[in-house]
């Protein structure tokens, strides 16, 4: 819930973000207005998105005989300051605990188990 400032995530799918195209923002705040922009999409293979010369995130889709995989990886440019680095190291811990959810959800609603 600290990626969406205290509040739950989507538990079904959100109709009107299922037509992002490069350019487009993906909301991230609770009224919508801020977020981050797409950079690439290859339905329904894979997303990067982030912010130019700071951050990106890939979202990967890979085929396989047993199933899916899902690939996801977060790169960002460390600014040698004090209070960046702390921000920094607060992100890696809360990314991890954030996308190890967000991975379980999506496995849970790909394999049709009702939200938790």
């Amino acid at each position: 819930m600290l990626d969406n400032l205290g509040r739950s995530s989507a538990r079904r799918i959100i109709p009107e973000l299922q037509h992002l195209a490069p350019g487009d923002i993906v909301p991230m705040s609770p009224d919508g207005t801020q977020g981050i922009q797409v950079y690439s999409l290859d339905r329904p293979n894979s997303m990067i998105w982030g912010t130019p010369g700071d951050t990106s995130w890939v979202w990967q889709l890979d085929a396989r005989p047993d199933g899916a995989r899902v690939i996801t990886r977060i790169r960002s440019r460390i600014r040698w300051q004090p209070i960046s680095i702390a921000y920094s190291v607060l992100m890696e811990i809360g990314d991890f605990w954030m996308i190890r959810k967000m991975l379980l959800n999506l496995r849970d609603r790909a394999e049709g188990r009702s939200a938790v």
